[in-house]
């Protein structure tokens, strides 16, 4: 049971009592004031503005719990009837998707509101909807992106028919029966089930934990991998089947010099950077060594961090890659740069390198040892030398706002690599890359804001640090923890980071004025749900679509392709070809933003200072 839970329940207040007198705050001290101002409230016959606030929450949190879910489980957008589900693809009603924003993404934003407001309703849902992704957990201890309800020949169909004919999304193409790190989906999910475990020590919470964190583990390459050892493979366990090579239908439409395909084969295999894997998984052990004084996971995490070091290109290219292979492949050392879907090409990634860096950053603060910043230089100044053409925006309009990099810069010539389609669906399409940087696709973006100024600026700020100052921040580094510790309050409202789990510090909330949380309340109206603009539409699945080449440009820089492709696209920015037309994006019910909505009330009712 949580500290916060057990404080409850040790004062012999029922969670309804404690609602009826506003408790819930920060450090447990604003039961009585908000008791007080209730009753003089109800002596005034105003509006207490808490409880108003409270009682939205409530309605809308009763409506996704009992209306919007599937047993628990919650996709990325409704509509308002619920006869149309999306997770990152049109879903079945029965799916639950575990990529953020979805199901344990949910389940931690109702968790933050019972921390708020200590009401039992929000622990329901919590529970609830933690059960689901429980549910959802493969026997490896992992999750893949999605899950269906209705069984694994459910779960098939929908690979079959809807996931293989969403031409951009590869890693729907085929059926894996694995478990996956992308896109932060095992981390959520595990961090879900570490914090349901810790309010309760429920045993129903307590076997996924383990089972997740010895999923992490388990996947974790070894030292007999050589310079991968501490890596992670994208996914786990591996597959046989997986793909390691994409259709290549009338490739008689490739411009001069394009390449195309897989270049490196079955990327789930290669050490993988793409979306943070590794500081993710980092991140999640860090709070298992914090909670559960899970000292052994020390030397998992260390490993992980050396391997990120490792993996840094040598020579004036110090960068990283998207993925770095595991083992040597087709006459190529391990640990080299390695090209993974078929529009992510055998490259270094600006943004990965980016990333790094920052994560380099944190595992100094984390030990205070100095070999991890010693050759962030070198990475800053390669990055310096491969800017975006300053007329870039305007040969490309999709290079604009903010971008200053490009995304992938091929191995030794340090020349952009800028990726192109042709055809209309995957039958008859393809991907390539070539050094055009014209027409490039829009749903992987050709460029990045990469902010140089402020990589030099924490760079000479942590290297300028005296060895005394070394000393005393690494002393309340999350990994020196030698009693179990507490996570953070809130988890919803922005992404939990490394510098939020020292000792004494505090993930502050932002102000939440009154005016909004009206205007919140307001849009909830009595129908309990609140809608906004979907990110995405789809097309229905259709069958495959036609294998004759398509010559035309309609749909070389959309995110969707013909009728046939499956690919969600964004309503007002349709392909300029008929049946399509542009329309104002559909209201639906958004996890995205129902999240952010619920944020900003939990911000309000109980801040953090």
């Amino acid at each position: 049971m949580s500290m916060q839970r057990r404080a409850f329940l040790s004062a012999g207040l029922s969670p309804l009592a404690l609602a009826a007198c506003g408790g819930g705050g920060s450090d447990g001290s604003t039961a009585t004031a908000s008791s007080a101002k209730t009753s003089a409230d109800a002596l005034s016959g105003k509006p207490d503005p808490k409880r108003e606030a409270l009682n939205a929450m409530k309605r809308a949190v009763s409506y996704l719990d009992e209306v919007v879910s599937y047993r628990g489980g919650y996709v990325w957008s409704y509509s308002p009837d619920l006869s149309q589900t999306f997770g990152e693809m049109e879903a079945k009603r029965t799916m639950c998707w575990i990529q953020p924003p979805g199901t344990p993404s949910m389940g931690h934003i109702f968790l933050d509101a019972y921390h708020a407001t200590g009401h039992e309703r929000f622990y329901q849902a919590a529970k609830r909807t933690a059960l689901a992704v429980a549910e959802a957990q493969h026997p490896s201890g992992g999750w893949n992106y999605i899950y269906d309800f209705a069984g694994e020949e459910s779960l098939k169909h929908w690979y079959q028919t809807i996931g293989k004919n969403g031409w951009r999304l590869e890693e729907f193409q085929n059926y894996y029966g694995n478990a996956t790190f992308d896109d932060a989906g095992t981390a959520v999910a595990s961090q879900l089930m570490l914090r349901m475990y810790l309010e309760e020590r429920d045993r129903r919470f307590e076997a996924p934990l383990l089972k997740a964190i010895d999923f992490i583990r388990n996947a974790q390459f070894g030292p007999e991998l050589g310079i991968a050892n501490g890596g992670w493979p994208q996914r786990f366990p591996h597959y046989a089947g997986s793909k390691a090579s994409m259709p290549l239908p009338n490739p008689g439409q490739l411009p001069p010099g394009a390449r195309a395909g897989m270049e490196d084969g079955d990327y789930t295999l290669h050490v993988t950077f793409n979306d943070d894997v590794m500081g993710e998984n980092i991140k999640f052990l860090t709070m298992c060594v914090m909670a559960l004084g899970r000292t052994d996971l020390l030397e998992n995490i260390s490993r992980a961090m050396e391997c990120m070091r490792a993996l840094q290109n040598t020579g004036p290219q110090a960068g990283w890659s998207l993925q770095h292979l595991s083992r040597a492949t087709n006459g190529r050392p391990a640990g080299a740069p390695a090209g993974a879907r078929s529009y992510e090409p055998r490259s270094l990634a600006t943004h990965t390198t980016q990333t790094n860096i920052q994560q380099l950053f944190n595992y100094f603060t984390l030990t205070g040892d100095r070999k991890f910043l010693a050759r962030i230089p070198e990475a800053i100044a390669w990055l310096k030398t491969v800017p975006l053409p300053a007329d870039a925006a305007q040969r490309n309009p999709l290079l604009g706002g903010g971008r200053t990099h490009p995304t992938f810069v091929e191995l030794d010539t340090n020349e952009p690599l800028y990726v192109h389609r042709y055809g209309s669906n995957i039958n008859n399409g393809a991907y390539f890359f070539d050094k055009d940087i014209t027409n490039t696709i829009s749903h992987y973006s050709a460029g990045r804001a990469v902010n140089i100024a402020n990589l030099e600026n924490r760079y000479a700020q942590l290297a300028g640090m005296s060895d005394a100052a070394v000393a005393e921040m690494v002393s309340r580094s999350p990994l020196k923890v030698t009693q179990p510790t507490a996570l953070p309050k809130y988890f919803g409202i922005r992404e939990v980071d490394f510098a939020d789990l020292f000792a004494g510090a505090k993930m502050v909330t932002p102000t939440v004025p009154q005016s909004e949380v009206d205007q919140l309340i307001a849009d909830l109206g009595d129908k309990g749900y609140w809608t906004s603009p979907v990110p995405e539409v789809v097309n229905p699945y259709r069958g495959d679509g036609p294998s004759a080449p398509y010559t035309g440009t309609a749909y070389r820089s959309k995110h969707v392709g013909d009728i046939y492709d499956t690919s969600p696209y964004p309503a007002d920015n349709p392909p300029e070809i008929e049946p399509y037309v542009k329309r104002e994006k559909p209201q639906f019910i958004v996890t995205s933003d129902v999240i952010r909505r619920l944020g900003r009330m939990v911000a309000y009712y109980a801040p953090v200072a």
